[in-house]
């Protein structure tokens, strides 16, 4: 899905798309992209 994004971005993707509140469906297929490469899903942070 995401192939050439190196993982220290992909998850810092991921954070930023939630701390941005953008679309689900995106969040989503980060999330799926890190489940996928077996990273650790960041926590969500509550600021």
């Amino acid at each position: 899905m995401f192939p050439i994004l190196p993982d220290e971005m992909l998850i810092d993707a991921y954070r930023n798309a939630l701390r941005l509140q953008l679309d689900r469906e995106f969040v989503r297929m980060l999330r799926a992209e890190i489940r996928r490469r077996k990273l650790t899903l960041p926590e969500r942070q509550l600021c």
